[in-house]
């Protein structure tokens, strides 16, 4: 098996080579640092993945991301692609990207972003242990770069928390970083010290030694069929550039390709390998998952509001999350301990089994519920608005990975009132926004909060729920419908002069305005425009055509929020638009004071009303 294992492995760092040098890019140093470490856990019977997608397979992420070379050459050295394939290796149409994509089959997530993908095991691994109760495990290449990414120390902690010993990461520590030696260099003790106090297994290896690295994986199993409370993490000590002796340990090739006038003299240090072996990899058992554990009677189909009952969207929200989960059995919900605030803990107290808490780490949270994603469930993540926000580059891969990832923000905008500034969702909208095939939806009272989060529920992709803080009086009925891409005229006639836009807490600040404004013979049109991406664009045009100007009032930045949206949308148009919108910073005090200071309030709409009819 050794021998095997060698010869496998001059081949994988053939494949590299060759594939780097004919792209003129890439990263084959830190691809060849790690080449023992993958040969042995494909082709020495540690990693149980024959082919594709069953969902008993081990599940592997390369976390550093940028070592794609060796993950397309270790599936050429199992004969799932040809040479002539790998030879593709980032061209344009390729199914070898630059890093892993969705495009290459045998990925399980994207990755290259670096400090993800070992929250992205971690959830995966959450879903074989208390979801579906598969014996998969789940193996993730880490590298010592990485390891300054918080990101990395938030999966590290909760995968201590929830005892994964089905969780087995595998560090590279090759020593040099891009642009110079990492922060603890060869310092293997370091990595071992800080990981196992947080409850790890570890254990240090030499990792061109197949005979040290085969150990590690048996006792990484041993301690899972031994039943050990905690995840592992194996630390090996490598050479970036290992097998082209000119290259070893250098500084300043990371990133960088051998020229083709020196890929020969490269290969013949290699030694000699057989181009047409092939690796196999062991079978995976044929077991299906359990399934889910509702087993208990479904929920009203909707939900018991009553006209004029003050509710908070952000308890809509959580009801809605326990009335739908018997028709969407693959949910599960994450919370960043928020959940008395973000009301999520109405699903936790309903359904345990289905609830992760992620504490106070919103990046790592993001990356478990891809994970989770990607074994088939469908998150919910909420937190509040403003804490997703620190979470957008894990947000911004998940939409790469074609994922189903509901998302909540609370406590959104300045209506949230005393708490100031730092606790104020008021760029979230145009975070979510920017999302490829995203959906921003934004109820304004309990019935639509209701409906839009099984809307959300009922669609397939990223979905961004924002919710209020504040209580807020129903105005819909249960007989209401809120179909994404939607919107409700609630207040209309013949003798509109204006349109007022609004959306959650300040669609009612325009209901108010519609009122008193109409004292005076003032009738304006008002529009509840809960679905912020895809717009309603036909009832825009139609009211963009039949009234003078359109307000667009938010509890948001101008920039990237509705008035933006209304403003591209309606760009053919010839209507005026204006913006009523936050653009001071804003402080503590009462929610109707901060809607008064930053002028999104009925006051400031009746102000701008007036002044466009002068």
């Amino acid at each position: 098996m050794k021998n095997n294992l060698e010869g496998l492995a001059r081949l994988i760092r053939y494949f590299i080579l060759v594939s780097t040098t004919n792209a003129g890019s890439g990263h084959p140093t830190s691809s060849l640092s790690a080449v023992e470490l993958m040969t042995s856990l494909f082709f020495a019977r540690f990693a149980r993945r024959d082919g594709f997608f069953r969902p008993s397979y081990d599940r592997l992420i390369f976390s550093k991301g940028h070592a794609s070379p060796l993950f397309y050459s270790l599936w050429a050295a199992a004969g799932a692609i040809s040479e002539k394939e790998i030879l593709t290796l980032r061209r344009f149409g390729s199914r070898l990207e630059g890093h892993p994509s969705m495009a290459f089959p045998f990925t399980e997530v994207p990755t290259g972003s670096l400090g993800q993908g070992l929250s992205t095991g971690v959830g995966m691994a959450l879903n074989a242990k208390y979801l579906d109760k598969l014996d998969y495990n789940t193996f993730v290449l880490l590298g010592d770069s990485e390891m300054a990414e918080g990101s990395v120390w938030e999966a590290i902690q909760i995968a201590s928390f929830y005892k994964l010993n089905n969780l087995i990461g595998i560090l590279d520590v090759n020593r040099l970083g891009q642009s110079r030696e990492t922060m603890y260099g060869y310092d293997v003790g370091a990595f071992e010290k800080r990981i196992s106090s947080f409850g790890w297994n570890t254990t240090l290896v030499d990792g061109h030694n197949f005979s040290q690295i085969g150990q590690a994986y048996q006792a990484a199993l041993g301690n899972k069929n031994q039943l050990a409370d905690g995840p592992t993490m194996i630390i090996a000590k490598t050479i970036k550039g290992k097998g082209v002796k000119f290259w070893e340990d250098k500084a300043g090739w990371h990133g960088r390709p051998l020229p083709r006038e020196e890929l020969e003299k490269a290969l013949n240090e290699l030694g000699p390998f057989d181009k047409k072996i092939r690796g196999k990899i062991m079978p995976a058992p044929k077991i299906n998952p359990l399934g889910s554990d509702t087993n208990q009677p479904p929920r009203l189909i909707g939900a018991s509001y009553s006209p004029g009952e003050m509710v908070a969207t952000r308890k809509a929200y959580g009801n809605a999350l326990v009335r739908i989960y018997p028709k969407y059995p693959n949910m599960v919900v994450l919370d960043g301990e928020v959940s008395n605030s973000t009301y999520s803990e109405i699903f936790a107290k309903a359904y345990p089994g289905r609830y992760f808490e992620m504490f106070i780490a919103e990046q790592n949270m993001v990356g478990v519920a891809l994970g989770l994603s990607a074994r088939g469930k469908m998150p919910f993540v909420s937190s509040f608005a403003c804490f997703l926000e620190r979470a957008f580059d894990q947000i911004r891969m998940a939409q790469y990975a074609n994922c189903n990832i509901k998302f909540c923000g609370s406590h959104a905008g300045v209506s949230i009132g005393e708490d100031g500034p730092s606790q104020m969702g008021l760029e979230d909208i145009a975070m979510f926004r920017t999302i490829l095939g995203s959906v921003v939806l934004y109820p304004c009272d309990g019935v639509s909060a209701d409906r839009l989060t099984e809307e959300a529920a009922k669609h397939k992709g990223i979905v961004y729920i924002r919710t209020t803080r504040k209580e807020t009086p129903v105005i819909y009925s249960e007989k209401d419908r809120f179909p994404i891409g939607g919107s409700k005229t609630l207040r209309s006639s013949s003798k509109d002069q204006v349109t007022v836009i609004g959306a959650g807490i300040t669609l009612h600040e325009a209901l108010e305005a519609y009122e008193l404004l109409k004292k005076s013979n003032i009738f304006i049109r008002v529009i509840d425009l809960y679905s912020i991406k895809p717009l309603d664009l036909p009832t825009l045009q139609k009211t963009a055509r039949e009234t003078k100007a359109i307000i667009v009032v938010e509890d948001h930045h101008p920039e990237g929020g509705i008035f933006e949206a209304v403003t591209s949308a309606l760009s053919n148009e010839n209507v005026k638009i204006y913006s009523l919108a936050v653009r001071k910073i804003p402080g503590s005090g009462k929610p109707d004071e901060l809607l008064d200071f930053e002028e999104i309030s009925a006051s400031a709409i009746i102000k701008k009303v007036r002044q466009i009819l002068k």
